[in-house]
């Protein structure tokens, strides 16, 4: 398995704990939940159940497809001589059943996935499962309980923030992100899959860093052969993907993907008022919960901008979403090779400036790290200063705050060789960090920053930089 050390950490020692474990994994789909437990606890499984998809099928009989489902299960583990359960509460007795037959003996490892899809309308579905928990489970020392499901929603409101009987019974939960680049490289080179760092950076501005996704990459072909593969040849791949990955998370995709493009519009993000007015969303708290659901799976951030603690703005975060709006969406391109075929053109640059800023901001740890302060506390945020007759105004993408009194005004730029400071840039430079200073205490300095890919050339101009962050350092 590539990646997922400290994931795997806390699954084991979940495994090995003297008590009953209850354990969550969430995260944005196609993140690689499922293969995380199933490649852990490989031949490890006291019974491992995934509820039906409740997409393409007949409402009425939701229930009983997912209670047969659920007892076929049961059988093939080797309960015998029972009948099929009627309700949830019968179905979660005969697992109970099952796992008493087993004897005693090292750590039951139960894995339900897909648990949202199986609470279905009118089922009862969350009262049986707490019974299982609180009545059974929870008073034995040797099952682990796992849960996962794409529908995040559902597990941040049934299960980490319940407020009925499942209340604080969650012993761990598990955010489950997207690879970092190096988890990315790791991964090309297990699949055999030879790209440079450059590549591997632009593979993430359009992948994300989603394990689904670059398992689909196919080794002979180059980067932008897979991109035109996957997303703008005949039948690609994930040309349906946006829409179909919002249609299998919640109930009225429409109103989260509105939100989503709308997000994708600024990179700075917006206020929820903005939002709010710009949705034609009535507000209230469904739409927060709309909100706090795009959050834990990965979609969005919520941040501070500098300087105003009391604005609380949402961000698009996942670089799949912002390049599927930015070339698929509305069937904006035609062109079967369209990737392949305008590798140098203005669009694809522009689109990739502003993804490797997003990349940047997904990759604080590690220009942190690189700066040489990773254990050093501080606030990473963005900055906009809108210019008047008076004063040009600005735009800043990363500005972190330590703690050490050292501020990092960060410029990213994604070039195919080193990059270089020109007369002109020079002047930004200095207009950008004087206004910043202008409003820190004396207290603090500023460090400019620059993160890119080849590094920096060298010239008379090179100096406004203090420090440089290359690819090979993120």
């Amino acid at each position: 398995m590539v990646g997922r050390k400290a994931e795997q950490t806390q699954l084991d020692k979940l495994f090995h704990s003297d008590k009953s474990e209850f354990v969550a994994i969430y995260g944005r789909r196609r993140v690689g939940k499922t293969f995380l437990v199933k490649e852990h606890f490989k031949g490890k499984f006291a019974f491992w159940h995934t509820g039906l998809s409740p997409y393409d099928r007949e409402k009425k009989n939701l229930l009983q497809d997912q209670l047969k489902a659920f007892h076929i299960t049961l059988m093939r583990y080797g309960l015998k001589d029972s009948p099929a359960p009627k309700s949830w509460m019968d179905a979660f007795f005969l697992l109970e059943q099952l796992m008493e037959k087993q004897g005693t003996g090292g750590k039951k490892v139960i894995f339900i996935d897909e648990l949202p899809w199986m609470d279905t309308a009118r089922s009862r579905f969350i009262s049986a499962f707490e019974n299982f928990w609180n009545g059974w489970a929870s008073k034995r020392d040797d099952i682990l309980l796992i849960v996962c499901g794409s529908a995040t929603s559902w597990i941040e409101d049934n299960l980490i923030n319940s407020k009925g009987g499942l209340y604080g019974r969650l012993t761990r939960k598990i955010h489950l992100h997207p690879f970092t680049l190096s988890e990315c490289k790791a991964f090309y080179k297990a699949a055999g899959i030879k790209m440079s760092l450059y590549d591997i950076a632009q593979s993430y501005m359009v992948l994300g860093g989603i394990p689904y996704y670059l398992g689909m990459l196919e080794p002979e072909w180059s980067l932008a052969q897979n991109i035109d593969s996957l997303f703008f040849a005949k039948d690609a791949k994930l040309e349906d993907e946006f829409d179909l990955l919002f249609g299998s998370l919640f109930v009225n995709p429409e109103e989260y993907k509105s939100i989503i493009s709308i997000l994708a519009g600024r990179h700075a993000g917006y206020t929820r008022d903005e939002l709010l007015k710009l949705t034609g969303n009535p507000g209230g708290n469904n739409f927060t919960k709309q909100l706090n659901a795009l959050i834990a799976s990965n979609f969005i951030v919520k941040y501070s901008p500098f300087g105003e603690k009391k604005v609380i703005r949402y961000r698009l975060c996942d670089s799949f979403c912002r390049f599927w709006l930015y070339f698929l969406d509305k069937k904006k391109v035609t062109d079967r090779h369209f990737w392949t075929n305008n590798l140098k053109s203005p669009t694809l640059n522009a689109w990739k400036g502003h993804a490797f800023e997003e990349l940047c901001l997904n990759h604080i740890d590690e220009i942190k790290n690189a700066l040489g302060v990773s254990g050093v506390n501080s606030i990473e945020s963005q900055w906009a200063l809108r210019g008047d007759d008076e004063q040009e105004g600005t735009q800043i993408d990363l500005i972190i705050d330590r703690a050490d009194n050292v501020v990092n005004l960060c410029e990213m730029k994604f070039y195919n060789e080193e990059f270089r400071v020109t007369k002109e840039y020079d002047k930004k430079l200095t207009h950008r960090l004087n206004l910043l200073q202008e409003r820190l205490p004396r207290r603090k300095v500023v460090h400019m920053t620059l993160v890119t890919t080849e590094g920096l050339s060298l010239n008379e101009y090179a100096g406004a930089f203090q420090k440089v962050i290359t690819l090979a350092d993120l």
